[in-house]
């Protein structure tokens, strides 16, 4: 594996012989670990949680040693990047935030956690929009066009999604962005983006000629980088997302497809699962193997069986697109996922198909308002459907963790056993204390480091209800 840190000579060489990481060392907010090496990453990351879980875990439990990510740089899936400048009045920036910085904008080409195509896109698409003088939106005054680029791009398949995010301030009256022969063959080369479509009541659709054709411009430019051979991987789709709310986030207010799908496929442990634009997927495909199989051991700990010998229910709460849900119905009678996300729910269910999994259910809603405390789940149309009571309940809420009333419903099932996958052990740490309340006992945990360079590490967790240590 090639290890950035060594780094390149010349543009990379500090003075005193010092190797910088990237060429925004120092200055980005992202990789709080640049130079240490990694091993001591781990070393620390494994320290903090061993200190973390101590005044808050009861009892005796096993816990593991922490688990390296198989690539220590190169292996996010996905990123979202900004559109700004670095200083004001600057020219156009297309990458991360500046540390301590909520306006200044970072060009991230040289970001070294995802692959290096991300950084050719990055650049292709700033100097593109940079050359037709087209504006980023302002936070302050909520004018300009340009607010995100979102690139996802799997490991395994090397497939890539690429979606521009911008406001509906398209400049009124400017002129197509391409003169005839700027990019020979511009219709042909994005031959699968749809005809001009009138802007829909959320404000959704290209309108604008100029626009339409400034869109299939940068289409066709990406296209050409990857037929002339600047990617290693292939696009799959590019797309483009409205985006007006006012704060600054990646908000779907309507996308829609320039050239080809609006998903990529990955593969994970055998399975195969389409990642949509704002669908949650685990941002490192090959660390997430080795989580899932952490997942699968312990569970396999837990539960040989279910009740009466049979194969166990499980319930996989917060879902996402299903990968969990998936990866246990193997070992399942009936697996069924919960997910507030329609779009991930979509997903997950054509992935299951996709499979040929059939012992699985997806239910989209909030965890608190879909799980009851009866053996049946509500419905979004507010339907019962009669779910068997679980025997393991899978929990990877976001980094938050889980809201108190939703955890009072999950301790109601009174399931023998609970794993928790935790993307922010102090959220665990908290959400322990009720639970050894209701019974639970930590019984295993096992550190998985997701996010090389940074300080996030994931954690899993093994919980039994009136059971003797496992371990």
């Amino acid at each position: 594996m090639l290890c950035f840190r060594m780094g390149k000579i010349g543009k990379d060489a500090m003075p005193g012989g010092k190797i910088m990481w990237c060429e925004n060392e120092g200055r980005c907010g992202g990789c709080f670990y640049q130079g240490v090496p990694y091993e001591e990453q781990l070393a620390i990351k494994e320290r903090e949680i061993r200190e973390l879980l101590l005044p808050a875990a009861l009892g005796e439990y096993r816990f593991e040693n922490i688990l390296p990510s198989p690539k220590e740089s190169a292996y996010r899936n996905k990123m979202e990047f900004s559109f700004g400048d670095q200083e004001k009045g600057g020219p156009l920036c297309l990458g991360l935030h500046q540390k301590r910085s909520f306006f200044n904008i970072l060009n991230a080409d040289d970001c070294r956690l995802p692959d290096p195509d991300f950084g050719v896109l990055l650049r292709l698409t700033r100097e593109y929009f940079a050359s037709l003088s087209i504006d980023y939106y302002h936070k302050k005054s909520h004018g300009g066009y340009l607010r995100h680029l979102l690139i996802r791009r799997a490991v395994k398949t090397g497939e890539i999604l690429v979606d521009l995010v911008s406001s509906s301030d398209f400049p009124k009256g400017a002129e197509p962005a391409l003169s005839p022969g700027a990019v020979p063959s511009i219709r042909e080369e994005v031959g699968g983006a749809p005809e001009k479509k009138d802007v829909k009541e959320d404000g959704s659709g290209i309108s604008d000629a100029a626009e339409r054709e400034m869109l299939l411009g940068w289409s066709a430019l990406l296209l050409r980088a990857e037929e002339e051979g600047k990617l290693r991987g292939r696009i799959r789709g590019i797309l483009h997302t409205r985006n007006d709310a006012l704060s600054d986030a990646v908000i779907d207010e309507g996308t829609e497809i320039l050239w080809g799908e609006d998903f990529i496929c990955e593969e994970l442990l055998g399975l195969r699962f389409r990642i949509s634009p704002f669908s949650f997927f685990q941002t490192n495909s090959l660390g997430a193997e080795k989580l899932y199989s952490k997942i699968r051991d312990y569970a396999a700990l837990s539960l040989p069986a279910g009740r009466g010998g049979q194969k166990p229910v499980i319930y996989d709460l917060y879902s996402g697109t299903g990968t969990i849900t998936q990866l246990m119905s193997l070992a399942a009678s009936l697996s069924i996922g919960i997910e507030l996300v329609p779009e991930a729910v979509r997903a997950a269910r054509e992935n299951a198909r996709d499979n040929g999994i059939t012992n699985c259910a997806f239910f989209a809603g909030d965890v608190l308002k879909v799980i009851s405390e009866g053996e049946e789940l509500i419905r979004e149309d507010g339907s019962r459907y009669p779910a068997p009571h679980p025997d393991l309940i899978i929990l990877d809420p976001p980094r938050d963790g889980i809201h108190p009333k939703a955890l009072r419903k999950i301790i109601a099932y009174a399931s023998p056993a609970l794993i928790y996958v935790a993307c922010k052990p102090k959220s665990f740490a908290r959400d322990l204390l009720p639970l050894q309340e209701a019974g639970y006992r930590l019984q295993s945990c096992c550190p998985v480091d997701m996010f090389p360079q940074t300080n996030n590490c994931e954690l899993v967790a093994l919980l039994s209800k009136d059971m003797p240590l496992l371990c």
